[in-house]
C-alpha cells in the first residue's frame, strides 16, 4: 500500500518526532469541536479574512468564508479562517495605504507560521488585495484569490452614481453651489445600495481584475456582483480548487511569473485602471523575488491600447463589465492583438489561452458560460449577499461601440495608463491617461508649489489658481507623507471652480481610481527622499507631454545643482517641509523608516536597517 502523502501540516499534526507537540496542537484544537478523523493527514487550508465591521466593502466575507469551507470539505479538506489585519479605505486614516506594508506583514507571518497547506485569500477593499498577495507571495504555498466583489449601481434621482467616485463630484458640486445640502445627503443615502466594494474602476475594483488576469483567481472573479448568487458559487468551487492545488503541490511561484505580471499591467492598461495598482503590482512583483518594474510597465503602455473605459472615465460600470463578458473577454481581445503571454500558467487552466478559450463570450462559449455573464443586478436595494439570481436578456457583445471594445475600435491605441520621465521624475510617475482630455495631452504651465494637500486645497477654493497654472503638491509620497495619502480633494475642487481641464496637478503622492484629469502622481524620487520636485520653486514652468512621456521643469541642470546644494546645506531641515503643521505619529514615522519609494513600490524595506550577514 502506497505511503500517504505527507503535507505541511503533518509537522503540526501528524509528527512522530514531537510528541509532545503534536499532542498540544491537537488538543487545544479540540476544544472547538473538530472531529479525531479532521487531523489523519488531509490538507489544512487557511481562509485568510479581511472582514470587519470596520470594513464596509468586505462586510459580506463571513458569508464568502463559510462557502468555501463547504468547497474544501467537499474536495476532502480541512479549513481553518483566520483573521487579519482589514485595511479600509472608507474609514482608516490618514490612509490605509499606510497600513498595506503592516498587513502584508501580518498575513506572511500568520500563513508562515501555522498549520496550513493551502490558503484562500478573501480580498476587496482596496488594500486588503495587494496586501493579502504580497503576504501570501512571500510565504510561497499554493494559495488563490476570491474577491468580494463589486456593489450594485448607486441610483439617485434617475441617475447612476459611483461609490468611490460620485462622492467627489456631489462635494465639487456642492462648494460650487449646484446642489443643495439636502440633496448631498440624499446621494450618501443612495450611493451605497448593496455589499461590495466600490464599481468603479477604483483601486479594489481594478486591483480584483488584476487578480484574475494573474492567474490567481478563478474566472470571472473580479466583476460579478458581489450579491449575485454566483459569487456563492465561486467561494465554494474555490475552495474545492485549493484543495486540488494542494494534492498538485501547485504553488504560488509555479502560476506566477514575469509574464503573469504583465498580463496584469497589460490588463490594467487596457482597462484605464487605477494608477495605485501601479504602487500595488510593483510591491507584489517584488515580495515574488520578480523582476519586474517601472520600465516594463512604460513598456507595455507604448505598445496597449485603451479597450474598456469604466466611470469615471465613462458611464460604464462593473455590472456593464460583467454583462460584456468580464476581464476574460478584455483578455480575449488583447490575445487576439497578441498583446498577452498566453501561455502563462493559471490556477484553473494549464494556460491562459485555455482560459480564455472557454469563458470569452465572443469565442463560441457554452450556454452555461452566456449564462453566467447575463447576470442582472436585479434593482434591488440589499445588504444580503447572494440574494439575487436575475438574468439580461441578452448579453453585451458589441466591441465596437460597447463596453468592451477590440483593437481596432479602441478608445485610443496610446493605453489608459502611461510613465512619464524626466528631471522631475528621474524614477518616473504615473497618470491616467483614459482620464485625460485630448486637448491636454501637452501642458505647459507655471508651478504653484504646496507642501501639503490642505494648503493647496485652500488656494483652490480661494481662488488663487487660475487657469494655466500646475499645482505641486509636494512631501505627500510614501517617506514625506509619511503614508501616501491620495489626493482627490485638489482634483474635485479644481473641477468645482470650472478649472479641470484647465490646469495641471503634479505630486509625490497618489491619486485613485476616482481621479480623472491632468493628475499625475507618484513622482519618484519623491521630494523627502531628495527628489527635484523638492526643487521647483513658485512659478518655475513645467512642461508636461504624455505622447512624448515626458514631465520637466524648464531649467538647466546648471540651476538644479546649484538649488540642490542650497537645499542640502540646510543641514537637518534638508527635503523637509518647511511650513507643514501635521502631526507625524510613531506609526507613521516607522512606515517612513521601511518604505521604499513609489518607483519600487513603496514596499517595506530593511537595507540599512538590518545588515546582511
Amino acid at each position: 500500500m502506497a505511503e500517504k502523502k505527507k503535507y505541511r501540516s503533518s509537522g503540526w499534526y501528524n509528527s512522530k518526532s514531537h510528541r509532545r507537540d503534536t499532542f498540544i496542537h491537537r488538543g487545544w484544537m479540540r476544544n472547538q469541536g473538530h472531529p479525531n478523523h479532521l487531523f489523519d493527514g488531509r490538507p489544512v487550508i487557511g481562509i485568510c479574512n479581511t472582514w470587519s465591521e470596520l470594513t464596509p466593502c468586505n462586510g459580506h466575507f463571513r458569508e464568502i468564508a463559510e462557502s468555501v469551507k463547504k468547497g474544501v470539505y467537499e474536495a476532502g479538506g480541512f479549513p481553518l479562517e483566520f483573521p487579519v489585519f482589514s485595511a479600509s479605505e472608507s474609514n482608516l486614516r490618514p490612509t490605509a495605504m499606510l497600513f498595506r506594508n503592516l498587513a502584508s506583514m501580518d498575513v506572511e507571518e500568520a500563513i508562515r507560521g501555522n498549520p496550513m497547506d493551502g490558503v484562500v485569500l478573501l480580498m476587496g477593499c482596496d488594500k486588503t488585495t495587494p496586501s493579502l498577495m504580497m503576504g501570501a507571495a512571500s510565504v510561497d504555498i499554493p494559495t488563490i484569490g476570491v474577491s468580494g466583489g463589486p456593489m450594485l449601481n448607486g441610483h439617485h434621482r434617475g441617475e447612476i452614481i459611483g461609490s468611490g467616485t460620485g462622492v467627489w463630484q456631489l462635494d465639487a458640486d456642492l462648494n460650487a453651489g449646484k446642489i443643495t445640502e439636502d440633496d448631498f445627503v440624499s446621494a450618501e443615502i443612495s450611493m451605497s445600495r448593496s455589499k461590495g466594494n466600490c464599481m468603479t474602476m477604483g483601486t479594489a475594483s481594478t486591483m480584483g481584475s488584476m487578480v484574475e488576469a494573474l492567474g490567481m483567481a478563478l474566472p470571472h472573479n473580479a466583476a460579478i456582483p458581489a450579491v449575485d448568487a454566483r459569487r456563492y458559487a465561486l467561494a465554494h468551487m474555490s475552495g474545492k480548487r485549493i484543495v486540488e492545488m494542494v494534492k498538485e503541490n501547485l504553488t504560488m511561484s509555479k502560476v506566477v511569473s514575469k509574464e503573469s505580471f504583465e498580463n496584469a499591467m497589460t490588463l490594467d492598461i487596457a482597462m484605464g485602471g487605477s494608477t495605485n495598482t501601479v504602487l500595488h503590482i510593483l510591491a507584489a512583483a517584488k515580495e515574488g523575488e520578480l523582476d519586474f518594474g517601472m520600465d516594463d510597465i512604460d513598456r507595455l503602455s507604448r505598445r496597449v491600447p485603451n479597450l474598456c473605459k469604466v466611470a469615471p472615465s465613462s458611464s460604464f460600470h462593473m455590472e456593464d463589465v460583467h454583462r460584456a463578458g468580464g476581464i476574460m473577454a478584455i483578455l480575449g481581445e488583447l490575445e487576439k492583438a497578441k498583446l498577452l503571454n498566453s501561455e502563462s500558467k493559471t490556477v484553473h487552466s494549464e494556460t491562459l489561452l485555455d482560459a480564455i478559450n472557454t469563458w470569452d463570450i465572443n469565442r463560441k462559449p457554452s450556454s452555461e458560460v452566456e449564462e453566467f455573464y447575463s447576470a442582472a443586478p436585479g434593482m434591488i436595494p440589499t445588504t444580503q449577499p447572494f440574494s439575487q439570481n436575475k438574468r439580461y436578456p441578452q448579453l453585451d457583445i458589441d466591441r465596437e461601440n460597447g463596453c468592451i471594445r477590440n483593437s481596432d475600435n479602441a478608445h485610443s491605441q496610446d493605453g489608459g495608463l502611461a510613465v512619464l520621465k524626466g528631471n522631475i521624475a528621474e524614477d518616473g510617475c504615473i497618470v491616467k491617461t483614459a482620464g485625460v482630455d485630448e486637448k491636454i495631452l501637452t501642458f505647459s504651465g507655471p508651478a504653484r508649489v504646496f507642501e501639503s494637500q490642505d494648503d493647496a486645497v485652500d488656494a483652490i477654493l480661494g481662488d488663487e489658481i487660475v487657469a494655466g497654472d500646475v499645482v505641486v503638491i509636494r512631501y505627500e509620497g510614501p517617506k514625506g507623507g509619511p503614508g501616501m495619502q491620495e489626493m482627490l480633494y485638489p482634483t474635485s475642487y479644481l473641477k468645482a471652480k470650472g478649472l479641470g481641464e484647465k490646469c495641471a496637478l503634479i505630486t509625490d503622492g497618489r491619486f485613485s481610481g476616482g481621479t480623472s484629469g491632468l493628475s499625475i502622481g507618484h513622482i519618484s524620487p519623491e521630494a523627502a527622499s531628495k527628489g527635484y520636485i523638492a526643487l521647483i520653486k513658485e512659478g518655475d514652468i513645467i512642461n508636461i507631454n504624455i505622447p512624448k512621456r515626458s514631465i520637466d521643469v524648464d531649467l538647466l541642470d546648471e540651476e538644479l545643482n546649484q538649488r540642490r546644494k542650497e537645499m542640502t546645506a540646510l543641514g537637518k531641515k534638508a527635503w523637509k517641509p518647511h511650513k507643514r503643521n501635521r502631526t507625524v505619529s510613531l506609526a507613521l514615522q516607522a512606515y517612513a523608516l521601511l518604505a521604499s519609494s513609489a518607483s519600487d513600490g513603496a514596499v517595506r524595506q530593511i537595507k540599512g536597517i538590518i545588515e546582511d550577514e
